[in-house]
């Protein structure tokens, strides 16, 4: 062929050879038929099989709502479109058996906007991938073995849900990218994401998916060449880890996660690393878990934070551990011979109390985790790494908020040396500055200049108050400053009561004392705190404005001290509670605009009564 007329040859067959590849877009409808070549809504396949039936590489098909009682074998390069999750059904919960597959991906494939409804956790797979460049995404994959299956195939799974299968996303022998999916599995000994790998070749991607489960968030059984984990969020609700990387692994890498505990999960790992070369980073771990992190070997952990559970880290022969803190756990490390890289301070992240909304561990202005990471990790900005889950180059670039410090708490009153000892935790933010105290004669009064009657960065004070000879009350509240002279809110308020000080000393309220609910009125959720002078059986009752009991919240034995309680009347948690998943008991009503009451019953030693209280509370939506 001469050479001028090479290039028209060439644009014209590349021309033909892309027609061929645009296919033909078909329909599929309940109320369709069983007639060829379903190329309209009038004309549909009532049957997702049957259109897959004539359809070729390239087509597309459309399934309207509905609910389809079949088997769903797809073909090479088919795109199979559902009308959404939550209306457009493959139901084969009658014809599922063992090995069962709900729907199966070839190469090339897009499946999206399906609800699969396997059959329930013993027998079959949603959706199986054996395919590669495929799609499999905004599908609802319910109640099977697996929610989805991929062996030997590099299929991308993103924004898909999977509920109560027993593992939410297998990857067998598979280098997917695995992202953005919500995986609740609430089998006792699930998985969220289970991989596995014994000839090492496979290189997946697991990022910015949210797991709940019952038994294992993430976990690497056999390994793979190399698995990146990154950017996900688990909350553990049993005693089991929330990610475990096994044994033959040539390398697993996992960044900025998050790990949160539901509760007090004292034999739960957040990260559990066992004979596999890890590179550990920018973790957080949060909440009563057993052990934060565990680690030995060639493992590499820094920038990495563990915070309120029993054990931060349990480390063995760490090969690198460096740049890492532990916050207010019951011991931080273990062993605890660390270098001085590693920090025990408070983080000052935006929120890490649950009771004051939602958690949020994006550090503050002044935290000492700013540019306190590894050297050799840098932040998205350039700048030296911080510490925690924003931290490294897998980060968020992000504007540090300059707050106020906490309220203080635990304020208490006694009588020492004929002076009013008041005393309060400390403050621990790495930018606090100093209390200031007020006082006043009436209960919950505004708390301005007039009011004040000392300053100290101390958490004593003494006050000397005036002689009376007859009774009176005096009321106190504390508040915290930092550096940048931000106030907190104001601290519980404590009562003292004078009667007379030419007769008698004066009275610190520091006993059995049930405070002010806040915030009041509330919505969606508000704190009941109250202060126990001594041991003793409490309960903590809500009751609706009729005397009819709404919620226990308290029913225990405890110990004297300080306590807060948080009653949270929304859709979610009364479900849980109705269905028997906290210990104290369901609601026994729906919980509607209006005013409730709180009452507290305390009986110490032999049964007998000691105090009660009660107090008002409004709940507005």
């Amino acid at each position: 062929m001469k050479s001028k007329l090479f290039l028209p040859f060439l644009l014209s067959l590349l021309i033909f050879n892309s027609s061929l590849l645009i296919g033909t877009v078909r329909y599929v409808s309940p109320t369709g038929s069983s007639t060829p070549p379903y190329t309209s809504w009038e004309t549909a396949a009532d049957s997702i099989m049957e259109c897959i039936n004539i359809s070729v590489f390239g087509d597309t098909i459309y399934v309207a709502n509905g609910t389809y009682k079949e088997q769903v074998v797809m073909i090479p390069g088919l795109s199979l479109i559902g009308a959404g999750m939550d209306s457009c059904v493959i139901d084969t919960r009658e014809l599922a058996v063992s090995g069962f597959n709900s729907v199966t991906v070839k190469d090339s494939c897009l499946i999206k906007g399906f609800q699969v409804i396997i059959a329930n956790q013993n027998v079959g797979y949603g959706i199986q991938g054996e395919g590669l460049n495929g799609l499999v995404t905004e599908n609802k994959v319910l109640d099977g073995i697996t929610g989805i299956n991929l062996f030997h195939s590099d299929i991308t799974v993103e924004e898909n849900i999977c509920f109560n299968n027993r593992i939410g996303i297998s990857l067998n022998y598979s280098s997917s990218l695995v992202k953005g999916n919500v995986i609740n599995t609430d089998y006792s000994n699930g998985k969220g994401i289970d991989i596995s790998d014994l000839i090492r070749t496979a290189t997946p991607l697991i990022s910015s998916n949210y797991i709940v489960t019952n038994g294992v968030g993430i976990k690497i059984i056999f390994g793979t060449h190399t698995t990146t984990i990154f950017n996900n969020v688990i909350l553990l609700k049993d005693n089991f880890a929330a990610a475990y990387a096994g044994s033959l692994s040539d390398t697993v890498k996992i960044f900025n996660n998050l790990v949160i505990a539901e509760g007090d999960l004292s034999n739960a790992l957040g990260i559990s690393l066992s004979n596999v070369p890890t590179i550990c980073a920018n973790n957080y771990i949060f909440g009563k878990l057993g052990t934060g992190i565990i680690a030995g070997g060639e493992d590499f952990l820094m920038n990495n934070v563990v915070e309120n559970g029993y054990t931060g880290y349990y480390l063995g022969d760490t090969f690198q551990f460096t740049n890492n803190n532990a916050w207010q756990n019951i011991n931080n490390y273990s062993p605890d011979d660390i270098d001085s890289t590693n920090l025990s301070v408070d983080p000052m992240v935006v929120n890490d109390d649950s009771t004051k909304g939602d958690l949020d561990f994006h550090l503050q202005k002044y935290s000492p985790l700013i540019d306190a990471g590894d050297l050799n990790i840098l932040d998205r900005d350039g700048s030296r790494s911080d510490i925690g889950i924003y931290g490294g180059p897998y980060g968020w670039s992000y504007t540090y908020n300059d707050l106020a410090p906490r309220p203080p708490h635990n304020l208490t009153a006694v009588i020492e040396d004929g002076l009013i000892k008041l005393s309060w935790n400390k403050n621990t933010e790495a930018d606090f500055s100093h209390y200031r105290i007020y006082r006043d004669t009436v209960t919950n009064f505004i708390y301005d200049s007039t009011k004040i009657v000392g300053i100290t960065s101390d958490t004593l004070f003494y006050d000397n108050l005036p002689i009376t000879n007859k009774e009176k009350k005096y009321y106190y509240l504390v508040t915290a400053f930092d550096n940048q002279n931000n106030q907190s809110e104001p601290s519980e308020e404590v009562t003292v009561t004078l009667t007379g000080l030419t007769e008698h000393p004066p009275i610190g309220d520091d006993g059995f004392r049930l405070l002010i609910n806040y915030p009041n009125p509330f919505n969606p959720s508000t704190i009941i705190p109250y202060r126990l002078k001594e041991p003793g059986y409490v309960k903590l009752y809500v009751y609706d404005i009729k005397g009819e009991l709404v919620k226990t919240l308290v029913n225990q034995w405890q110990n004297k001290g300080y306590y807060e309680v948080v009653f949270q009347p929304n859709t979610e948690e009364r479900e849980r509670a109705n269905s028997y998943e906290v210990p104290v008991g369901p609601y026994y009503s729906d919980i509607a605009t209006g005013i409730y009451i709180y009452q507290i019953m305390v009986r110490g030693e032999g049964d007998i009564p000691v105090f009660t209280d009660m107090g008002k509370m409004m709940l507005l939506k």
